[in-house]
Parts: structure tokens; sequence; C-alpha cells
């Protein structure tokens, strides 16, 4: 019995005693898209604050009513969001 085994261990528990990680196919390539991805949000939430920004100024200016405040607001929670989504994702999947 102790031979079956020594040789079980031999070629089948040998082999994956201790795998070496390896990167998938094309990591590089999803990996930039991610970080492009990053970068764009990062734009359009500066882009937002500051068209919120300059509609409020206008408003004011103008003494219409104040919409913008609602949008600032909306681009900061988004903004939160955008960058809290790894963390919001590892709490929900992991």
């Amino acid at each position: 019995m102790s031979m079956i085994l020594a040789a079980l261990h031999d070629t089948v528990l040998a082999q994956v005693d201790n795998p070496t990680p390896e990167e998938p196919p094309m990591a590089d390539k999803l990996m930039q898209m991610g970080r492009y991805f990053t970068w764009l949000v990062q734009l359009s939430g500066i882009t937002a604050i500051t068209y919120g920004g300059g509609r409020f100024a206008w408003e004011k200016w103008n003494g219409g009513g104040l919409q913008s405040p609602k949008m600032i607001a909306s681009a900061m929670a988004g903004g939160v969001v955008a960058t809290s989504a790894g963390t919001i994702m590892n709490a929900v999947v992991g």
C-alpha cells in the first residue's frame, strides 16, 4: 500500500506541489486600458466640476435659478463612487 502511495506522490502530487503564477495573455494591454479609463474618469470629473462652477457663477451673475449646485454635488458624488469602485467591488464580490 505504501508503495502505491509513494508512486502516486512521485507522479501526480510532485507535479502539483508548488505552481508558479504567470501573467495571463494580454495582461499588459488590459492594464493599459484600465489606466486610460482611470485617466478618462478623472478628466471627466474635473471637467464636470469646472463646468458646474462656471455655470454657478453665470447663474449668480444673471440672477437666474440655481441648478448648478446640484450639478457640482452630483459630480463630486460620482467622483467618490468612481474612485472607490475597486473597494466597493471587493466588498460585494469578495
